[in-house]
């Protein structure tokens, strides 16, 4: 309120400078007598008020509601406008003029003047008007759900900028929306894929516990055979809800690592000896190679030690029996690269961009036997950015994959 006050008492200063500048130059170019001058200054004031006084109304409430369409409004303003004009220019002619014939010619001239002036604003009103209308006819659109509407952006000012600040909108808008069906259809897909992950395994165990306590199987040999299974995919299962918890910790941005200086070569030996049983199980050789020269680095080791888990795991599943599986760690200046390189089936070109998608498993992998929700490479990923590093994969079919990921030497703190 304050503020408003303010202006007001800052625009009536302006205004009385700007009465006695043009009175002062009136009285030194004209010599008028003081009648003439003193008439001459309270019309100006009289019409400056007026002036103002319907400025600030409009300002302040607005045109009468009858005013609907924006060209209108503008060319309302500029008749206004120009009806102030003529009539302070005709009060001037009668205080300045004495000769009837010139009066008459003033007049006409003003009169010819204003007729120029409102068909002129009519004109110019148009092309904002026009824009106006097509940023409506868009809105209207994006209201409907036609995200791939444009407006032209016509000029430099204000309704230009306008129109690239819509259309930025309508880009985000409809980024937006891609991006939430692209969540949505992998909210579906994870969905089945843990279903009929969970539901394998669970009809499996029931099958061969109703069989154990119904007494269908009754020797020795065939229930320790029936619990270990059913011991494995109890484990499976439970391995599978971890996954499902970490992975909704990295979605929500809480997944919180316990950073310690560790040495990468020995994260890698313990992988090696954890999942070499595994790697001979399938008639795989399992290796690691680590520069020598590699300094220890700050990391969440037991989270860098799951990636390297769910490579590995995922080589296994995916290289025939005696292929190769190779883990090497080098320096790339300021980041250590890790690499898990496979002579396995491979990856088709097209499937590379997804393999880091949860739930995503690639056509060769979809067999009972290749477990897994599609989970493992898609917390990888999030382990590693958690880090402040990246991973990527390379491979072409049936020449085996590179695995790659990248840790900053240095990691100040945690997420």
């Amino acid at each position: 309120m304050m503020l408003k006050a303010r202006w007001l008492v800052i625009t009536l200063v302006a205004f009385a400078a700007w009465l006695g500048l043009v009175v002062g130059i009136v009285a030194l170019m004209t010599q008028s007598d003081r009648g003439d001058l003193l008439a001459l200054a309270g019309f100006l004031c009289l019409s400056g008020i007026i002036t103002l006084g319907l400025s600030i109304v409009i300002a302040r409430w607005g045109l009468p509601s009858w005013v609907h369409s924006l060209r209108t409004q503008l060319l309302l303003i500029s008749v206004i406008v120009a009806a102030l004009v003529v009539v302070n220019i005709g009060f001037a002619g009668l205080l300045m003029f004495i000769s009837a014939h010139d009066l008459s010619l003033l007049i006409s001239l003003i009169i010819f003047s204003f007729g120029l002036s409102v068909t002129a604003s009519l004109y110019l009103a148009r092309p904002t008007a026009t824009n106006m209308n097509e940023l409506i006819h868009a809105a209207r659109q994006i209201n409907t759900g036609k995200l791939q509407a444009n407006v032209p952006v016509k000029s430099q000012d204000e309704v230009g900028e306008l129109a690239k600040a819509f259309n930025a909108m309508v880009t985000r808008l409809r980024h937006s929306l891609e991006r939430e069906k692209s969540l949505e259809n992998t909210r579906r897909e994870l969905i089945e894929a843990i279903s009929h992950d969970l539901r394998t395994p669970l009809s499996s165990i029931r099958v061969m516990i109703e069989s154990i306590n119904d007494g269908v199987v009754t020797d020795e040999k065939t229930i320790k055979r029936y619990l270990k299974t059913t011991q494995s995919e109890i484990e499976n299962l439970s391995q599978l809800v971890n996954d499902l918890f970490e992975l909704s910790q990295i979605d929500a941005g809480l997944l919180k690592l316990n950073t310690d200086t560790v040495s990468l070569q020995q994260i890698i030996s313990d992988t090696v000896e954890t999942m070499d049983a595994q790697a001979a199980s399938h008639k795989l050789s399992l290796n690691g190679e680590v520069d020598q020269k590699l300094s220890p680095i700050t990391v969440d080791s037991r989270r860098v030690q799951r990636v390297l888990y769910n490579l590995v795991q995922n080589a296994i599943r995916h290289t025939p029996p005696d292929g190769s599986i190779s883990i090497r760690a080098v320096d790339v200046g300021d980041a250590v690269e890790v690499q898990v390189v496979d002579t396995g089936e491979g990856i088709p070109e097209q499937e590379l961009p997804r393999v880091f998608e949860r739930s995503y498993r690639s056509e060769q992998s979809r067999s009972p036997n290749s477990g897994g929700a599609g989970l493992g490479l898609s917390i990888a990923k999030g382990i590693i950015e958690a880090h402040g590093g990246r991973i990527w994969a390379e491979s072409e079919s049936g020449h085996g994959s590179v695995f790659s990921f990248t840790l900053p030497k240095m990691k100040s703190s945690s997420p």
